[in-house]
């Protein structure tokens, strides 16, 4: 898949028309399409160009950008923006948080400069001193480059798990397998992942290595063997692959699949118990005899304990959990009824509304909020006043002739700097399902960000706070909130906190949703959908629901819509 070189591209064109002081309409374009490029869930080349055209963001010129990069690996419009500015100047801008001013005064003072120079110049506090920049600057500096660089080493779930899908596809099609599975940080469904595990069974190991060396986007191969072989796909992200013995493949999908910790515990449990546990089985430590391997239940069996799914496989009391028989029955996505956070193209997503109905609907849902933008998102094509009630018309039309599907009328309303929000009172309290979220002032100071927050939730009409810390994975950290009181205020208001499905935020993390669990505080899991596609992203909140150990009941949109909007305090 080529998404991310895509993204990557559009994301240093926004970088460079920034430099040249271009229409900050434009630059935003290419960011905005830059990040649904990445997150589309097919591959990018493969996509027909009226598919391509179908992605927020992508019209007829962009779109024929996107079909260059696929076919050819790079830009022309680029390359020639890259003639026109200062060398170097594009690498400084690369670092989340170094924008084109501070660059020019780097290079201005320094000449030009590369991320290792620019690195040893902020840890020897020699940029402190250049207008405007200070000791938080050269902070910032650093741990921009620290997140360039745990880029390069870590994948983001989104991009990873849908090229593990691919070959789990194109290996059950072209060989022999007789099982096969995702194992390692994937299967626990990790945010970030650093490599690829695949196991497998099959009679034939040779062929299943020749099928999986010949696959699409494989780069290099590192090793082949006959029961182990490790490529690079065209993404930088390594697979490996290993084929075990159907007596075996239990355990080691167990072991394979982790984490460390879990694994050590198991281990240290099955010491004690005079048994000996390995990616080859279950043994008796002191004759040999084998006592289970072929299922992955045999492991957790022998040692007295209850399955553990794989998502909570983290050593974070888990297996004390199943000791006492304890474990949380885990949130399902089929438990999933309706979805809160949908854009249409009254905002800035590409579908009408009766598009976004049936696309909900083909997925099982029963009931989605349309929670188009408020009007201070201009960029994103922000409501007014005016066009929300009429987008409000529309809806309650379509719900006389709609029937067992429910559409609920609400906004994503902006949270301002100030703390106010985007809309009035008066028009809060007219409609169904209320998101706030903050769009912008992401670099103020941890108490204001905060601030904001929570003022947001004493609003008597604020529902739901979207995707609560701002992150964009491998591309925005999260802006500083105080977590602590801002959880505490969540839980004195009871305002639901979003589980952001989209595979690039999911954020809430799974710790904090864990935190808000135990604290008693509703939660919400929505796709954020802007593309009908996007809906298909409910998997990735589930999955972050799943290891904050979270249970059917913990989260809102598991009731009907009339239960839902009873929770809130509405009448259904």
């Amino acid at each position: 898949m080529k998404n991310r070189e895509v993204a990557r591209i559009f994301n240093e064109m926004a970088v460079l028309l920034e430099v040249k002081g271009e229409n900050p309409f434009r630059v935003r374009a290419y960011r905005r399409a830059a990040q649904n490029i990445e997150g589309y869930p097919r591959a990018i080349e493969e996509a027909s160009p009226e598919e391509i055209l179908s992605i927020a963001g992508i019209g007829p010129d962009l779109a024929g950008k996107v079909r260059e990069i696929a076919e050819t690996g790079k830009l022309k419009a680029m390359e020639d923006l890259k003639k026109e500015v200062p060398g170097g100047f594009a690498a400084m801008l690369s670092v989340p948080g170094l924008g084109p001013r501070t660059a020019k005064l780097v290079l201005d003072r320094f000449g030009t400069v590369d991320l290792e120079g620019l690195e040893e110049l902020a840890r020897e506090h020699r940029l402190a001193g250049l207008p405007g920049v200070g000791a938080k600057t050269e902070r910032n500096i650093l741990k921009g480059i620290e997140t360039l660089r745990l880029r390069s080493e870590r994948h983001p779930l989104g991009l990873a798990l849908p090229a593990a899908e691919d070959i789990l596809r194109h290996l059950g099609e072209k060989a022999p397998v007789t099982r096969i599975a995702l194992a390692g940080s994937l299967r626990r469904w990790k945010e970030t992942v650093k490599d690829m595990d695949i196991l497998a069974t099959s009679p034939h190991e040779s062929q299943v290595m020749n099928a999986f060396v010949h696959l699409p986007h494989v780069k290099e191969v590192l090793m082949k063997g006959p029961t182990k072989t490790v490529v690079v796909l065209d993404q930088d992200i390594q697979v490996d692959l290993r084929v075990v013995r159907e007596q075996s493949f239990g355990s080691a999908l167990c072991y394979f699949t982790g984490s460390k910790a879990h694994n050590i515990r198991l281990r240290e449990m099955a010491v004690r118990r005079g048994l000996k546990l390995n990616e080859y089985g279950v043994f008796d430590a002191g004759d040999g005899r084998r006592l289970g391997g072929e299922r992955e239940e045999d492991v957790y069996e022998a040692l007295g304990l209850a399955f553990v799914p794989p998502e909570l496989r983290e050593d974070r009391g888990e297996v004390e959990a199943a000791q006492e028989d304890a474990l949380p029955h885990l949130v399902q996505r089929g438990d999933i009824r309706g979805d809160l956070h949908v854009h249409t193209r009254w905002s800035d997503g590409k579908h009408s509304l009766e598009e976004v109905v049936q696309g909900a609907r083909r997925r099982g849902f029963e009931y989605i909020a349309i929670t188009d933008h408020s009007k201070g998102l201009g960029v994103a094509r922000g409501l007014t006043e005016k066009r929300l009630r009429e987008e409000v018309e529309e809806i309650e039309a379509l719900n006389e002739r709609l029937q067992g599907f429910r559409v609920l009328t609400g906004t994503e309303v902006d949270i301002r700097s100030d703390g106010t929000l985007d809309f009035p009172d008066r028009v809060l309290e007219s409609l169904d399902v209320v998101v706030a979220s903050i769009h912008s002032g992401f670099n103020q100071p941890m108490e204001k960000l905060t601030g904001r927050l929570i003022a947001a939730m004493r609003n008597p009409h604020v529902d739901i706070i979207a995707h609560p810390t701002g992150r964009i994975i491998g591309e925005r950290d999260a802006y500083e909130v105080d977590m602590e009181a801002f959880l505490e205020a969540a839980r004195q208001t009871g305002t639901a906190l979003e589980i952001n499905a989209y595979p690039l935020r999911l954020d809430l993390s799974d710790t904090y949703a864990r935190a808000a669990r135990a604290m008693g505080i509703p939660l919400v899991i929505s796709t954020d959908t802007h593309l009908l596609e996007h809906f298909d992203h409910m998997a990735y909140g589930v999955s972050v629901a799943r290891r904050g150990w979270l249970e059917k009941d913990d989260v809102l949109n598991t009731k009907s819509a009339a239960e839902f909007l009873k929770a809130l305090g509405k009448r259904p």
